[in-house]
């Protein structure tokens, strides 16, 4: 293994959002590199500075991590609704000039915008950390430790959506210390605010 895969390993491990990830990343290199001058193999270096998910925890309970409150990330999901529905708008315009199939068109674009919804929360979350209603408002979607959500966790986040229970879901954001809904505390993840500026 190279500096640099380590450096990286563990620079993946933080949110993409994360501020810090470049720092991060350097004096991950620095301690590498002082290591190395000291005599260690980069492998020898990369063993005694641990797991790369492990550092990144680390370095991430060094932060104060504030939870997102309810209201924003109400805005931040009504943002992320409206994009979808613009997105299917189109599609909706097209059930009238198709009278024979009207009602399975439309049958079809709700099923098919409900797909594209619950496809693009995953994927954005699990690919960046947040979702562009969550990116306006400043918040992140991280593990409770922090560090970036896997793919598992991103689907369990937003079962609610499937089987539409979201808004008993959403509730317990407001009596869970960290603001956190029933499938973020079953999937181990939370929203975070991030620091403006």
């Amino acid at each position: 293994m190279t500096a640099e895969e380590y450096v990286d390993q563990v620079v993946r491990c933080l949110p993409p959002p994360l501020r810090l990830r470049t720092p991060i990343g350097m004096e991950v290199r620095s301690h590498i590199a002082e290591r190395v001058e000291h005599g260690q193999s980069i492998n020898e270096a990369a063993r005694q500075l641990g797991d790369p998910a492990a550092l990144a925890a680390s370095y991430v309970a060094a932060l104060t991590l504030t939870p997102a409150s309810f209201w924003p990330r109400v805005v931040a999901k009504i943002i992320d609704v409206l994009l979808v529905v613009v997105a299917m708008l189109p599609l909706v315009l097209l059930v009238p000039l198709v009278e024979r199939f009207g009602p399975f068109l439309l049958l079809f674009v709700i099923v098919f915008a409900s797909a594209v919804f619950f496809g693009y929360l995953v994927l954005a979350e699990y690919l960046v950390g947040q979702t562009l209603g969550k990116r306006l408002l400043g918040m992140c979607v991280v593990r409770e430790s922090g560090t970036r959500i896997g793919l598992g966790q991103s689907i369990v986040r937003q079962l609610p959506w499937l089987l539409e229970i979201f808004w008993i879901d959403a509730l317990f954001t407001l009596f869970t210390e960290k603001h956190q809904r029933a499938f973020e505390l079953l999937s181990k993840t939370r929203v975070i605010a991030l620091e403006r500026g």
